[in-house]
């Protein structure tokens, strides 16, 4: 008779992996029994868990808070539009553009993890971007024509999204989200949701401003543990 091995409580996250160069995963569990698995495995490790819930175990096994995220949410009768005539949309911005736009623009939870390099969470984010675009899941935003931002929606999820730097601080945000929720709802979503920084004030303004709500927080924390002889920080 041969024993069933144990689960491991974790999966792959290879959309990560492709971006930091180290293997990657996500756990599934948390709890000290999940923990003592963790023994002797190399890679780069996220946890997700309710801010009221336990942190201890995580902790002990070396994690370390990096973020605490938000789930905005509304519906068609939650929005509170904003116009503006100068805004507009195009569903195939070219890539350049959109690079030039992405990258180097966030600060999340990649970027405040002391185990990896701003090089390889800015990486993180390009490649992100990248997959989403050859996807044709983005949203080029236009302000008088010219390239402003972008947002990226899968199934009435907001997933990334940023304006260009010289679009910032000029209150433009609103009337191009506005677009980008119409259309969605336009084409049969009833829900449309995301997933921001806690931190990130100005997109939680934009969000309550727009008239979603917020719900399901999370606290995130991550752990990197080096192969033998491996290296301290992944860049």
């Amino acid at each position: 008779m041969t024993d069933t091995p144990t689960p491991r409580p974790w999966i792959e996250t290879p959309w990560d992996a492709r971006a930091l160069g180290v293997p990657t995963y996500e756990l599934t569990s948390n709890g000290p029994d999940a923990m003592a698995l963790l023994a002797g495995v190399s890679g780069h490790f996220t946890a997700k868990i309710p801010p009221r819930q336990d942190a201890t175990p995580l902790r002990r096994a070396g994690f370390y808070y990096c973020d605490t995220l938000l789930e905005p949410w509304g519906t068609g009768d939650d929005l509170r539009p904003a116009e503006d005539p100068q805004a507009s949309f195009l569903r195939d911005m070219a890539w350049p553009d959109l690079l030039r736009i992405g990258h180097g623009a966030f600060f999340g939870r990649y970027h405040r993890d002391p185990a990896i390099s701003r090089e390889k969470a800015d990486a993180r984010y390009d490649q992100w971007l990248r997959e989403l675009h050859e996807r044709e899941a983005v949203y080029g935003l236009l302000y008088g024509g010219r390239p402003a931002g972008f947002i990226a929606v899968l199934d009435g999820m907001f997933v990334l999204h940023a304006m260009a730097a010289e679009f910032r601080g000029r209150g433009l945000a609103r009337a191009l989200w506005t677009l980008v929720i119409r259309d969605q709802f336009a084409s049969g979503q009833a829900v449309l949701h995301s997933s921001v920084s806690a931190g990130n004030l100005p997109i939680v303004n934009l969000y309550a401003s727009l008239g979603f709500r917020f719900r399901n927080p999370l606290d995130v924390y991550h752990a990197w543990f080096p192969p033998p002889d491996g290296p301290a920080l992944i860049s």
